[in-house]
This record gives C-alpha cells, sequence and structure tokens, in this order.
C-alpha cells in the first residue's frame, strides 16, 4: 500500500462485483473509506465484511434518485465527506436489431447507463461543491467511442455517458471539481463471461474468448481498470478534467469492431451477465 488515496472517501456504484468490486478493493488499499453501493445485497455485505471497518455497503438501484442521494449521504455521514464518485453501475441491456428492440427494453438500459450516471454525478456534486474539491469517475465503454462494439442502446448510452463527461466537467472546474470518464475494453467480469461464452461464471472461458480479440493477445481484468479509477482518483491526476481514458489493449486505436450484438439469436445474452 503506498496510500495514494489515504483517508479520502468513495462512493462506487455497482461496487459488488466486477469492475466495481476490483475499484473497491482497489482504493481501500490505497488507504480509502468506501461506500458499496448496489443492488446486489448478499455479494456487497459480503465484501463491506470482508474488508472492514472503511468501508459500507447500501443497497442501491441506481435509476432511484433517493437511492443515489442516499449512498451519497451515507458517505458523508459515516466517514464525514465525499471526495470520490465513481459512476460505474451497468448492464448489457437490449440487444438484437433495431429493428426488433422494444421501447421498453431500450428505456430501461438508458435509465440504467446513463439516467443513473446522471443521478451519481448530480448528488456528487451537491456535496463537493462546498467543498471546491472531487473527483467524479463515469464508466463509458470503448462502445461510446466506436459503433459496432456493442449493443444499439448499450452504444448511445455509453457515448451520452461521454458527452455528459465533457459537459459536466465545463461547469464544474470552478469548484474545483474534476469529471472523467473510462471506456473500458473487453474485461473478465460476470457480464463479459454471458456475452463470450453464455456461462457468467466462466471467468477462465472468458479470459479465453477476450484474449483472442486482442490486439496485446491478453485479457484485461478488473484491476486493470481499477488502476486507471485510482489514478484519476487521486492527486497524480490534478490537471486532467473532461478526459475519457480508454483502456482496451488497442482496440478502438486498431479498428477492430466485431459486430456480436445485433444479431436475433443473441437476444437473451444479457441476461446471462448482467453487471459490469
Amino acid at each position: 500500500m503506498t496510500g495514494r488515496i489515504q483517508d479520502k472517501v468513495a462512493v462506487v456504484t455497482g461496487g459488488a462485483s466486477g469492475i466495481g468490486e476490483g475499484t473497491v478493493r482497489r482504493f481501500v488499499e490505497e488507504g480509502a473509506k468506501v461506500v458499496i453501493a448496489d443492488l446486489q445485497a448478499e455479494p456487497g455485505q459480503a465484501l463491506a465484511a470482508e474488508l472492514g471497518d472503511n468501508t459500507r455497503f447500501i443497497e442501491t438501484n441506481v435509476t432511484e434518485e433517493d437511492h443515489i442521494a442516499a449512498a451519497v449521504d451515507l458517505a458523508v455521514s459515516e466517514f464525514g465527506q465525499l471526495d470520490i464518485m465513481f459512476n460505474n453501475a451497468g448492464i448489457v441491456g437490449a440487444i438484437g436489431p433495431i429493428s426488433t428492440t422494444t421501447a421498453e427494453a431500450w428505456d430501461n438500459t438508458i435509465s440504467i447507463l446513463l439516467r443513473g450516471v446522471f443521478l451519481g454525478v448530480k448528488h456528487a456534486s451537491r456535496v463537493m461543491m462546498p467543498n471546491n474539491t472531487g473527483s467524479i469517475i463515469n464508466t463509458s465503454s470503448t462502445a461510446g467511442i466506436l459503433g459496432g462494439l456493442g449493443p444499439h442502446a448499450y452504444t448511445a448510452a455509453k457515448h451520452g455517458v461521454i458527452g455528459l463527461t465533457k459537459s459536466v466537467a465545463n461547469e464544474l472546474a470552478q469548484y474545483q471539481i474534476r469529471v472523467n470518464a473510462i471506456s473500458p475494453g473487453n474485461t473478465v467480469t460476470t457480464m463479459t463471461a454471458g456475452v463470450g461464452t453464455r456461462d457468467a461464471a466462466d471467468l477462465e472461458g472468458a479470459a479465453k474468448y477476450i484474449a483472442k480479440g486482442s490486439p496485446l493477445g491478453y485479457a484485461g481484468f478488473p484491476e486493470d481498470i481499477a488502476n486507471a479509477a485510482l489514478y484519476l482518483a487521486s492527486h497524480e491526476s490534478k490537471y486532467m478534467s473532461g478526459h475519457t481514458m480508454i483502456v482496451d489493449a488497442g482496440q478502438t486505436a486498431s479498428g477492430m469492431v466485431p459486430n456480436r450484438f445485433h444479431n436475433g439469436d443473441n437476444q437473451t445474452l444479457h441476461e446471462a451477465g448482467r453487471r459490469t
């Protein structure tokens, strides 16, 4: 441990599994106190119990404003402040041809992936502004950089996250609050396992699947994204705001765009892996 965010206070949405869990662990290793905000109560409570007094868990549906407000307020009431907000929770969501995508599935996907980020930014800024400090980090995706790397609704939402990040960074700079995004490439989580192997528990299979499409020849893991989040959360990135950090082994740079999500036979894949 080097204490890069020693005594800082963070909220991580989707913090009970995948990239969120990896980030919670990394933040705690580096000295932070973390509120784990997730809809998954059992793994979230278990993670908080494992990591001890520097964590709290709160059951959170990121589409509900009072849930997000409660997570932020818990950070302040339990740990005295909020320095870092990582808006990370997500799902794959609606999959299939645009001609057959239902409005209900579309709206649900946008609500989780974009409304959830908006609410996190809103309530983080509410408590950060009086202190004139803070780092807000939003999870986008390589699907927010290029078309064809994700389903239509997911792609639209992740492009929206990048636009929102830039817009809010412009507003909040006057309060010394930095707002940045991370665009992960394929990362070994239950969500990508569900897409790649149709078995959310097959992380080994997911790693092999992802490695085949990686320009570097190996897969990314939650800790790789957590390291990017740690940098954006720390003082080391004090001159960065409105930026999207792409962590994808060079996939978007090389223009690798596998079209896997727009076929009718893939409609049920989102049920296999639900969390980033």
